[in-house]
């Protein structure tokens, strides 16, 4: 089997090799390489997963300080973080091929990358669907798509399934809460706002101009939430535990208070721009309906003040 596979590749590697690779990021840049990237640096940890699913994952020679999955990846280099990149390590690397996130990565260090001759993707996710034109990108420009395509199609798959399972479900109002103290949310163009209404919800928030918008209690209060969601790095998802939700349960008022409709997500499952995303949608989704089922029949959706 595996030299089976090996042969698959090479065949798939000399075909690359004699016509060069290429690709178009999410701005629209056409990447071109004069053979596949044999030497990746990734600057964002769901670009990191995502060359794993691409079928390149041994080709990383670099990563950002906080990509962590799989785990294979821990003990790579680590070339930078949010907004930082450790240049003298990464041209030490001597990488073919730079992996960026558009709003870690400011627009004068993504140039000073080309500058220096280093080919650069830039991943901008907003949609769920594009994580698996991802996959299709990062494996064409590594050589790799025979195994890229079928990841990438395994993802489309389960992605048409889950939104053939939950079309034209009741309206559920959603206030996605990034973070607490400032009080963060999301607008309609972030992908989380996508995962939302796949699951029959509508993102209270999501006409505000910034991708991650600060928001007022008061406005909150205005929108009247029928759900509230929250991400989390502990490995504790109570709901009722720590400062997330504490002041919403202060005001009995609000809808949320009604049905209990309090969700936190392993942030990995919903704020990375990877299949594991899809794991996040499902939580989201499944808790939505339990939502539904709880609320008064009839109940009126209301948009409130946005």
């Amino acid at each position: 089997m595996f030299f089976c596979t090996w042969l698959v590749l090479s065949g798939s590697l000399s075909s690359a090799n004699a016509a060069g690779v290429v690709a178009r990021d999410d701005l629209g840049h056409r990447i071109r390489l004069s053979q596949p990237a044999q030497r990746i640096i990734s600057l964002a940890p769901h670009l990191t997963e995502l060359v794993w699913a691409a079928g390149a994952g041994p080709r990383l020679v670099g990563v950002d300080s906080a990509s962590d999955y799989p785990p294979a990846v821990r003990i790579l280099p680590r070339v930078g973080g949010l907004g930082r990149i450790d240049l003298e390590r990464l041209l030490a690397l001597r990488p073919d091929l730079v992996l960026v996130w558009h709003s870690g990565t400011p627009v004068a260090r993504r140039e000073r990358l080309r500058q220096l001759g280093f080919a650069v993707y830039v991943s901008r996710p907003r949609r769920l669907a594009g994580v698996a034109d991802s996959i299709d990108a990062i494996a064409a420009l590594a050589g790799t798509s025979q195994v890229g395509s079928v990841a990438a199609a395994a993802y489309r798959q389960r992605l048409a399934a889950l939104r053939a399972r939950y079309r034209g479900r009741r309206v559920v109002r959603v206030f996605y809460q990034v973070w607490h103290q400032p009080l963060i949310t999301i607008n309609g163009e972030h992908v989380i706002s996508d995962a939302i209404a796949l699951c029959g919800g509508v993102n209270v928030f999501a006409e505000l101009p910034a991708l991650a918008p600060r928001v007022t209690v008061e406005a909150v209060l205005a929108a009247d939430p029928q759900m509230i969601v929250a991400s989390t790095s502990n490995t504790n998802l109570d709901a009722r535990d720590g400062e997330d939700f504490a002041r919403w349960r202060a005001w009995p008022q609000l809808r949320v208070n009604q049905t209990d409709a309090y969700l936190r997500i392993p942030a990995d499952h919903i704020s990375r721009y990877t299949p594991r995303i899809l794991d996040g949608v499902e939580t989201l989704c499944a808790a939505m309906d339990t939502v539904r089922r709880a609320l008064p029949p009839g109940e009126e959706i209301r948009r409130g003040r946005q």
